[in-house]
């Protein structure tokens, strides 16, 4: 451990910055930018190379009409443009993408310019939603099923392989491969399906609609879920194989050459079509993306067949101890050791991909990829707390001598029937059920014996445990990989000028009074989120005992002296008594802007209080 943590200092401490996962690093005009005349062009620029569709890059008018001329085409490495009609008017305009990244995410935002002056407009800029709603929770679920699904394949079937031949034809042990299977191939199809919707327009309607299905099927990840189900074909004939002669021979013939032979074919073979599965993963995810790009998807190979190796085994060992027949000690103290290999190649590919996705010890812990990342190790380390107390547990299993209830064979059976067996032969159907009724009692008495030793109790037990908290691993592994990584994060954060980030909520409280009757009050004015771009806007209207009371006018106006811009008006609209409010509100620039509210209490009895406030 003290080795693995030195050698993490040593990568995180020289990390170098790196892209991966697409976000806006720059724009030309820039968000919130005045500028004096229309621009022929809009450009954007990203931290990686992106797709579009036609309609992925749009620029709108102040009334929200579209003024640019056509598809987005590629300017320069990872900058993107789309010209502009001429003769464009005086206003606000709002630009919005919604593109697919290199690592197969989509990714979607908007922002606004203005040429001459700032100006009112219907747009809200707050970006589009993408890869949420329903479409979006169903291919998350359907990502964390494939992931499931490849674990519970691929474990089980190296569990029987490398741990325990003889549960080749153990039919609990069978449903659970065939599951992982099955598990996984309805998720590929589901993802292939839905891959379409997920990336556009987010409507459930569109998921069967075939244009959309052949525009997946163009695409890196639409090639690398189409591999996937032909790689799940040969998977089926691998399962067939291994629970059809092999599990045969295994009863008939362990340990013959002809035996030895057809698992070293198996092994060989399966290890071949699980690491093609997981490349699928690899060549469309974030190791496709980024630094060191050829290293970065062999280890990412290496790092889920570890984990699937890992996992998997253990769900199968699961299985085995409490739905099938009593399992080798032998069997379990393999499993073990392979687990600890397990772990070792987990622990470096996971160093390795660590340093390469988060970069420096400030993402670590600033951003949500490293907050992940970290809880991810957290978990893992409670996973490998447990597994040494089931490493005890095998130990002292392996001291103990076996103690398995086995069936009586034919023979004895036969001699154990009471008299008038002869005759009960002449009826099928009475000696099948007398058969059925042996072999449950036999079964019975086995799981009696089983059940009863304390050592392989409290294996069960550590194994469970070890299971439940690996479900809750995979499913911060899932989120982990749909997260912008923290090296990307830091990167569009060092790029992105001070104007557009946000500074927090902006709340004024601005006593007034007019001199007339009822005159007196207070205005409670927040202005969310405070940034460049659009922002909510709440006026609250109180009395002096601070009852919420209606006045006949509310007025607001945005003035930015040091820039001679302003003042911008706004009116907000009634919402209920004592509460205006106005959506959109666009702040073009950051800077210590005057906020002056004019409230009117009569026809002729009005005032005008203003107080500056840091925007943007």
């Amino acid at each position: 451990m003290v080795l693995l943590l030195a050698v993490a200092g040593a990568l995180l401490g020289g990390a170098a910055p790196a892209s991966a996962h697409a976000a806006l690093t720059g724009s030309d005009p820039a968000q919130g930018a005045v500028v004096d005349t229309a621009p022929a062009q809009i450009s954007l620029t990203f931290s990686e190379q992106v797709a579009f569709s036609d309609s992925s890059l749009r620029v709108l008018d102040p009334k929200g009409g579209r003024v640019d001329t056509g598809k987005p085409v590629a300017l320069k490495g990872t900058t993107y443009g789309v010209k502009l009609r001429a003769g464009l008017s005086d206003g606000t305009y709002t630009v919005t993408y919604q593109v697919v990244s290199a690592d197969s995410h989509p990714v979607a935002g908007a922002f606004t310019f203005s040429i001459g002056a700032p100006s009112a407009t219907t747009v809200q800029a707050s970006g589009q939603a993408v890869g949420g709603g329903v479409v979006g929770g169903l291919y998350g679920l359907a990502r964390y099923v494939a992931y499931a699904g490849f674990i519970v394949l691929v474990g089980g079937a190296a569990f029987v392989l490398a741990c325990w031949p003889r549960g080749a034809g153990v039919r609990a042990v069978q449903r659970l491969v065939a599951g992982g299977w099955v598990a996984l191939t309805a998720a590929t199809l589901a993802l292939l399906l839905l891959r379409g919707s997920y990336t556009g327009s987010g409507k459930a309607a569109d998921v069967f609609d075939l244009s959309l299905l052949g525009q997946v099927l163009e695409t890196k990840s639409g090639a690398a879920l189409v591999s996937r189900l032909l790689l799940l074909a040969v998977a089926a004939l691998f399962l067939a194989v291994l629970f059809g002669a092999y599990a045969k021979r295994d009863a008939e013939a362990s340990g013959t050459v002809e035996q030895r032979d057809l698992t070293l074919g198996l092994a060989l073979g399966g290890t071949a079509v699980a690491a093609g599965i997981a490349t699928t993963w690899a060549v469309a995810e974030h190791a496709s993306t980024g630094i060191q790009a050829g290293v970065a998807m062999p280890v990412d190979v290496l790092h889920l067949l570890a984990v699937a190796t890992w996992l998997g085994g253990l769900t199968a060992l699961l299985v085995a101890l409490y739905r099938g027949p009593s399992i080798d000690a032998v069997a379990v103290r393999r499993f073990s050791q392979v687990a600890f290999t397990s772990v070792i190649v987990l622990a470096a590919t996971g160093i390795y991909q660590s340093w390469r996705q988060v970069g420096s010890w400030s993402a670590l812990t600033g951003t949500t990829y490293g907050q992940l990342l970290l809880a991810k190790v957290g978990l893992i380390a409670v996973l490998v707390g447990i597994a040494r107390i089931s490493r005890r547990w095998t130990a002292q299993l392996a001291q103990q001598p076996a103690q398995v209830a086995r069936p009586k064979s034919a023979p004895a059976a036969a001699k154990a029937r009471p008299k008038g067996g002869a005759s009960g032969s002449r009826d099928p159907r009475r000696a099948a059920q007398l058969a059925r009724q042996q072999a449950a009692m036999a079964a019975a008495r086995t799981k009696q014996l089983r059940d009863a030793d304390p050592l392989r109790s409290g294996l069960r037990r550590s194994v469970l445990a070890e299971a439940g908290v690996a479900v809750v691993l995979l499913a911060v592994t899932t989120v982990l990989t749909s997260t912008e990584p923290g090296r990307t994060e830091e990167a569009v954060r060092a790029a992105t000028p001070a104007t557009a980030q946000a500074s927090g909520p902006v709340s004024l409280r601005l006593p007034f009074d007019t001199g007339g009757q009822n005159g007196k009050g207070t205005v409670d004015l927040t202005l969310d989120p405070a940034r460049v771009g659009g922002n909510d806007l709440h006026v609250f209207v109180v009395r002096p005992n601070g009852k919420a009371f209606d006045i006949p006018e509310v007025k607001i106006a945005f003035t930015l002296k040091a820039k001679g811009i302003g003042p911008l008006p706004i009116t907000p609209e009634h919402i209920t008594t004592g509460h205006w409010s106005k959506s959109g509100v666009q702040i073009p620039m950051a800077g210590d802007w005057e906020i002056a509210v004019t409230v009117r209490t009569s026809d002729i009895d009005q005032v005008t209080v203003n107080k500056n406030a840091k925007i943007g």
